[in-house]
């Protein structure tokens, strides 16, 4: 997914919502409207593939409402300019984790060496805990 027109397709089929938000600014709280509710429909987020609106949809169910949207609320700042700001980085980063394949484990056995290693530490372990033992 190219970064640039992903952030272009939130930016241009997003959504926002402002309302009055809790936290610090005084008095300024109560009177404006600072919060950012971000609405993007799935569907709406151009350049991926069905696969890959599947695999946003099973990583980020949390923020998915009813209506297929990733939703976000932001009211970190103080002003709604910065709020902004960040709720559309925090979309935009949250969809390209979210896309990110990640790689198949490759089983692998313990070396020959190491499991000597180990039972060599087993061994010394064992005697110092023999050493403690009362004698009679």
């Amino acid at each position: 997914m190219n970064k640039a027109k992903l952030h272009e397709s939130i930016i241009n089929n997003s959504q926002m919502t402002f309302a009055r938000s809790g936290g610090n600014g005084g008095q300024n709280v109560n009177k404006v409207n600072t919060k950012v509710c971000l609405q993007l429909p799935v569907s709406a987020i151009g350049g991926l593939t069905d696969e890959e609106r599947s695999r946003l949809r099973t990583k980020l169910a949390a923020i998915i409402n009813a209506e297929d949207c990733l939703y976000l609320n932001v009211d970190d700042e103080r002003f709604q300019e910065m709020n902004r700001k960040i709720a559309l980085e925090r979309l935009e980063n949250r969809i390209l984790q979210a896309l990110i394949i990640p790689k198949k484990r490759k089983a692998t056995k313990p070396t020959r060496a190491s499991k000597e290693r180990k039972l060599k530490q087993k061994k010394i372990r064992s005697e110092i805990k023999k050493g403690r033992s009362k004698i009679f």
